[in-house]
């Protein structure tokens, strides 16, 4: 019988701990309903008593509706000086009213000692009220064992005195840490199995679960092993992201617990969703995707020539160690037209778009979609632009408004004060022609303005459309300020959220590029609905 586990990420909280990886509050909020999608089982959404930015984020989802994952709030045993229910760490964790919450506390003897600086045996006394405290008020209560492994080698009856405390005080699921990342995969077998054996003769039935970091480049490895000697919940970060090398990369470990394990777990029911989510959250934080990334990085099955793509034609197990339309990623030969097709395809269907393999139209989207990637188009986070460009090829996609030209001018007349921006538009519409000007607070949203202000006239659904977020990343920076730039905008109205892109070297062009495509795709998708209702 297949084992049964539940995912764990902990992309919001330990993931943002890393350099230049941030998220807004705003952006957590889309990450989870991400991994929702995904089938992720447990969301950590950040530590409520750190920092405002978590506080408020748990306050924004409970708004949200998230069809499966659970939000879990992350916080730490008590200040040995505080009682347990006078302590402002454990109040902030059960004000965040989260169905399950995650505690961590001392393991290893040398932290109690210069970390904690109390005594041996006060720790324990923390440990368990710490999760007395919390227990009757969330359904979902886990133990994270700090340093569990290098307690465990270093006073193996302390580390396992702490976790006995752990679940006399309610915890559910003991999670053992191995929080420097230096434990290798020969080491976690025999200490799993002195801790099940510890918990049988103590007759404690507890689950146990599995949190590795990467600094030894065997967060993966570990938590698989784990995973292979009992552990049952295993936690990690989309990507890896995680402080110091990172922590152990979901997006490596769940295929392979769902496609080489056999276990089961929800989001092994939607593993074609994670190349998508992979990407998703790099767009999100603004930064570069990793190609060479196992399972959802592009060239993770990308064939270059010689005796492998004479193989993989003929057969693609010959090079690859699983089909990668089952991860949602595709196979590229790189020195064929065929490459990428398969995908193409997928969206058509997704957009209920009608084209077959042989249809010549699918060779001309490849080609321009090819075009486009050499310029610095990406569409994993602007899939409403990737649609409309496939209409577009088509011949399907009406043109609600033409650009005739557009000026933006922005100055500064006083040093103690911010430059003012002001964009000058001329459109056609049908065959009026429109002349307007808007202010904005700078030169892009001069423009954003300028541009609602003159189609609301024909368009009044456009005020129900707002602009959700902007993002700018320089490419080939090595070009200094001739580079090109990549703008993503994410658009929403009542009822979704949709994501469109622009590149140019001039940073004003780009927007403009990312500016229509949102308009647009609304327009469209308002005219869809009219048509079927």
């Amino acid at each position: 019988m297949a084992t049964q586990l539940t995912i764990y990420d902990t992309t919001l909280r330990d993931g943002t701990q890393a350099e230049n990886f941030n998220l807004s509050v705003d952006d957590k909020i889309r990450v989870s309903q991400k991994l929702d999608e995904l089938g992720i089982d447990f969301i950590e959404g950040g530590w409520p008593g750190a920092n405002p930015t978590a506080t408020e984020f748990f306050e924004k989802i409970q708004g949200y509706t998230l069809k499966h994952a659970q939000i879990n709030a992350f916080g730490s045993t008590r200040n040995f000086k505080n009682p347990a229910d006078k302590d402002p760490n454990l109040l902030a964790l059960v004000a965040a009213k989260t169905p399950g919450i995650t505690i961590f506390g001392k393991t290893w003897d040398i932290h109690v000692y210069d970390a904690l600086r109390i005594e041996l045996e006060d720790n324990p006394h923390i440990t368990e009220d710490s999760h007395a405290h919390p227990r009757p008020h969330v359904k979902y209560l886990f133990y994270d064992a700090e340093h569990f492994f290098d307690g465990f080698k270093k006073n193996r009856e302390y580390a396992l005195a702490t976790i006995d405390r752990a679940i006399a005080g309610g915890a559910e699921c003991l999670v053992l840490c191995d929080t420097n990342g230096g434990t290798l995969p020969t080491e976690i077998p025999e200490i799993m199995e002195a801790v099940k054996s510890h918990m049988k003769a103590g007759g404690k039935v507890v689950d146990l679960g599995i949190h590795a970091h990467n600094d030894s480049e065997t967060a993966v490895g570990n938590s698989l092993m784990a995973i292979g000697h009992g552990a049952v919940q295993v936690q990690g970060t989309i990507n890896g992201y995680g402080e110091r090398c990172g922590n152990a990369n979901l997006t490596s470990i769940i295929p392979a617990l769902g496609l080489k394990m056999q276990c089961q777990f929800e989001a092994a029911k939607h593993l074609d969703r994670l190349s998508e989510t992979s990407r998703y959250i790099n767009e999100l934080a603004n930064l570069q995707h990793n190609r060479y990334q196992p399972y959802v990085g592009s060239s993770a099955f990308a064939h270059k020539g010689g005796i492998h793509v004479a193989a993989v034609k003929r057969n693609p197990l010959t090079y690859e160690h699983i089909e990668p339309e089952k991860v949602g990623n595709i196979r590229r030969i790189l020195i064929s037209d065929q490459s990428g097709k398969s995908n193409v395809l997928h969206k058509a269907k997704k957009y209920g778009l009608n084209l077959e393999s042989t249809d010549p139209v699918v060779t001309s989207i490849l080609t321009k979609l090819k075009t486009l990637e050499n310029e610095g188009f990406q569409f994993e986070g602007a899939e409403a632009s990737f649609e409309l460009l496939m209409r577009r090829a088509l011949g399907s996609q009406r043109r609600y408004f033409e650009l005739k030209g557009f000026r933006v001018i922005n100055q500064k007349t006083e040093m103690d004060q911010p430059p003012q921006a002001e964009a000058t538009i001329m459109l056609e519409v049908g065959r009026e022609m429109i002349h307007t000007a808007a202010l904005g607070d700078g030169p892009v949203n001069a423009l954003d303005n300028a541009l609602r202000k003159a189609l609301t006239h024909f368009y009044p659904n456009l005020t129900e459309m707002w602009l959700d977020d902007y993002r700018v990343r320089v490419l080939a920076s090595e070009h200094g300020t001739g580079a090109r730039v990549r703008v993503l905008i994410e658009s929403r109205d009542q009822e979704s959220e949709w994501g469109t892109v622009g590149v140019s070297h001039d940073i004003l062009e780009a927007s403009w590029q990312a500016l229509v495509d949102a308009i647009t795709y609304k327009l469209m998708k308002d005219e869809q609905k009219q048509a079927s209702s």
